[in-house]
């Protein structure tokens, strides 16, 4: 698992170091591997490091003593070190002392650099850059390094209410935080220095992908198409029947079990995939041990009383799409529910179950809903946050936007559907469906040569799927 640890774990993990190590010991250990990646970009992007250009963006914190002291071991590299300081009357005095006895100059602009080092605000920053801060980086065209965050992104949510730095690389000290996965595209590649931290429980965590291979449900000597999980799925409308395909597509290609349709579109998922069982209603439906009730499925009076009637079952539900809609005002059909239920919305959705954007805090936001309705939730986008009711917590960075199209939710919902219909426990699906979701969309995008990425549709995702739990099994290998 990767962990991200919020910046109140950061500091009390930092204090016994703090109280038993000389004085300015921790600060050192952090700029020196901050030197040595900006040293690395150098010579990656120019071929050099000696008589490089760098300047450092000086705030008033110790996120600003990071970035001198960072400056005076590149000046023993014989880069050319300035120092912009946003407060001269508020600086880190001992780096700032540092940074000038090595030869390093401050400066009063920032000049032609071959990189920029942010280290304006560290993790305790709050709000958006300031005003004059805001004006330097907006002038800002050499790359961009952030000591531990992104100035003007919030350490612990990833928002960026107003002006804000968006790095190439991010270089953080002693763990990652909920930053670096919630606001990826600001942070830019993460770049992790060890300073000796004990770390407690993180905050929130994510599957490596061959930690997703290892669980992943494949069929042993004793296994047959029951035992590997029966997933129903309700799913998809005369208006739209292109879901019901999409969503029990995806449920076929998950897992080696069993598909049941059910609802109008029977006909079309089985000329499509005729593995899969199809039924007219839920009375004949046959046994199932999971339901994915929702995408395509319509709001009418009829589509509700079957989600009634789905939640009402002692089964694993995956709760998508139009099922949120109707669920919106009745929460009531989920409360003492002893079997597992995973809610599946985006943001719009999300605001019609609750009455409220989950941003900024998307992270909190789940975990108040998960806990309120004693449910998981999975909040779908770029950052995929899943939350227990008992406040565990993953997330996952899908890496790209190519999932972001019409459908894509109907192909999630049937790979979580499979996964819970094989006993899989819910926040461990959410978690490992998504990581495979999100695979597939990058796969499919760049398709076999794997250099150009084009657009893709929710098809060739659903296509892809197999190809993606085959590259995550690899892994375990």
């Amino acid at each position: 698992m990767r962990g991200y640890y919020t910046p109140e774990q950061i500091r009390n993990a930092e204090a016994p170091l703090l109280n038993s190590l000389p004085d300015g010991t921790l600060m050192r250990r952090a700029a020196y591997g901050l030197a040595t990646v900006v040293a690395g970009e150098l010579a990656a992007r120019t071929g050099g490091v000696a008589g490089r250009r760098v300047t450092i963006l000086v705030g008033t914190g110790d996120n600003g003593g990071d970035g001198l002291w960072a400056g005076a071991y590149l000046r023993r590299r014989g880069v050319s070190v300035s120092a912009l300081l946003l407060d001269p009357t508020r600086v880190h005095a001992e780096g700032l002392a540092a940074l000038r006895s090595s030869g390093g100059r401050v400066v009063t602009h920032c000049g032609p650099a071959d990189i920029v080092i942010d280290a304006i605000v560290g993790i305790s920053g709050k709000g958006s850059l300031r005003p004059d801060a805001a004006a330097v980086v907006e002038r800002i065209t050499a790359p961009i390094v952030a000591v531990d965050v992104p100035s003007g992104v919030d350490a612990e949510t990833g928002a960026a209410p107003g002006p804000a730095v968006t790095a190439e690389v991010t270089v953080t000290f002693g763990a990652r935080k909920p930053v670096h996965v919630l606001a990826v595209p600001r942070c830019g590649r993460i770049e992790l220095v060890d300073i000796g931290l004990d770390l407690p429980k993180p905050a929130m965590e994510s599957f490596e992908p061959a930690e997703v291979g290892r669980v992943w449900p494949i069929p042993t000597a004793s296994d047959d198409k029951y035992s590997q999980g029966v997933v129903g799925v309700l799913a998809g409308s005369s208006t739209f029947p292109g879901a019901a395909l999409l969503c029990a597509g995806a449920a076929v290609a998950a897992t080696s079990g069993m598909v049941r349709y059910v609802g109008s579109a029977g006909a079309e998922v089985v000329s499509h995939y005729p593995e899969v069982v199809a039924a007219p209603d839920l009375d004949a439906a046959g046994k199932v041990q999971a339901w994915v009730v929702g995408p395509g499925f319509g709001t009418d009076e009829e589509s509700a009383d079957i989600v009634r009637r789905v939640l009402e079952t002692d089964l694993p539900v995956v709760v998508d799409a139009d099922a949120l809609t109707v669920l919106a005002h009745k929460e009531r059909w989920i409360a003492g529910r002893a079997a597992p239920t995973l809610l599946t919305p985006h943001a719009g959705e999300f605001a019609r179950l609750t009455g409220a954007d989950p941003a900024p805090d998307r992270v909190e936001s789940v975990r108040d809903l998960a806990a309120r309705w004693g449910v998981t939730v999975l909040l779908k986008g770029r950052a995929t946050i899943v939350a227990d009711a008992d406040g565990t917590t993953y997330i996952s960075d899908a890496g790209g936007s190519a999932a972001s199209t019409a459908g894509s939710g109907d192909v999630l919902s049937g790979i979580l559907g499979a996964l819970l219909a094989s006993g899989m426990a819910p926040s461990t699906a959410a978690a490992c469906g998504a990581k495979v979701h999100a695979l597939a969309a990058a796969r499919a995008a760049h398709g076999s040569d794997g250099e150009f990425a084009a657009p893709i549709s929710a098809s060739p995702l659903c296509e892809s799927i197999s190809d993606a739990i085959r590259t995550v099994r690899s892994l375990t290998v």
